[in-house]
């Protein structure tokens, strides 16, 4: 008997089954390089990581819903995890991590001069294939959302470490380095579907909201989830100084000595053994865990709302449902 499809990712994968493997195969090609046999090697160590392919599966079902027939969506849903792929190559050196997705970063199988430069190469293949449907919007789409997202990096950057960082920067960071591409993904598809404006703006609304949502989640899962799920370590993000929205909210709230604690460790870097225990102790003091919880379910709520006006079709349940899914791990 076949397993029951029971997640809505799994399902959206079910039904674009032919899409993705198309898409997939495509990735195979043009990842691969005549020259520097090293490329294919790390790139396949990221791409064949076991990795949801959510960003490109927002391509194919966007496009699909909008009624698109032709062959692009699948180019467009491979620049996406191309873009999405060289991101996260990059990301591992800036943060000097090694692990992602349970498994060691290719900065650390390899060396970080490889993971920049195969992320660049990957960057390349990307705008080639954003090219070949020769719809100039849809290049713009991509292509802005290539800048927004290292100019979202950027200013994580020039964020960390200083403990003046607003939610509005917060927010203005995830939109960059997460969002963004999601959010280009569905546009993208729509775009390629050629629907008419409010269903384009429609869900490039629920992209943004999707990834914000999903970068909520997995800034407070750092905090409180299961290593063995998220393939990250828990308190990562304290480790590296980042200030996501759990700690803003806590620092905002934060007594003299308690601000001094923060300025200690986030600001000037000096942890000790069980300051980690300490800073999960002040985000309960000020509840803010439950409040980024709750701002992230706000978040997802508008992603299913900004589907409401699409057409009535399998995908745009489901694309519903997936938006409850990014938040459900943390009921």
């Amino acid at each position: 008997m076949d397993k029951p499809v029971e997640k809505p990712h799994e399902a959206i994968a079910a039904i674009l089954a032919d899409d993705l493997t198309a898409v997939n195969a495509l990735i195979r090609e043009r990842m691969a390089s005549r020259h520097a046999p090293r490329i294919p090697e790390v790139t396949a160590h990221l791409v064949e990581a076991g990795g949801k392919r959510i960003r490109p599966m927002l391509t194919l079902a966007a496009a699909r819903l909008c009624g698109y027939d032709g062959p692009y969506h699948v180019h467009l849903a491979a620049t996406v995890e191309f873009i999405h792929t060289a991101t996260l190559l990059h990301d591992d050196v800036v943060d000097e991590s090694s692990q992602r997705r349970g498994k060691p970063t290719a900065n650390l199988l390899w060396d970080n001069k490889s993971s920049v430069l195969v992320g660049d190469y990957l960057f390349a293949r990307a705008f080639q294939l954003m090219v070949e449907p020769g719809n100039l919007r849809v290049l713009e789409i991509l292509s802005n959302a290539a800048a927004t997202i290292a100019e979202g990096e950027v200013l994580q950057l020039t964020a960390a470490q200083d403990l003046a960082t607003t939610e509005d920067i917060y927010l203005q960071v995830i939109r960059g380095k997460t969002a963004a591409l999601f959010s280009a993904a569905t546009e993208a598809g729509a775009e390629i579907a050629r629907a008419d404006a409010a269903q384009v703006k429609a869900l490039f609304d629920y992209g943004d909201a999707l990834g914000i949502a999903f970068q909520m989640a997995d800034d407070l899962l750092d905090w409180q989830g299961d290593a063995d799920v998220t393939g990250k370590n828990i308190g990562d993000d304290f480790r590296e100084r980042k200030l996501t929205l759990p700690l803003i909210r806590a620092i905002a709230a934060a007594d003299d000595e308690e601000r001094a604690f923060w300025r200690r460790t986030i600001e000037k870097g000096k942890q000790t053994e069980g300051d980690l225990t300490t800073a999960r102790d002040l985000l309960d003091r000020h509840g803010a865990l439950t409040s980024t919880r709750d701002t992230a379910l706000d978040w997802a709520a508008q992603a299913k709302a900004s589907l409401a006006d699409l057409p009535d079709h399998r995908l745009t349940g489901l694309l519903s449902d997936l938006a409850d899914y990014v938040v459900a791990r943390l009921r």
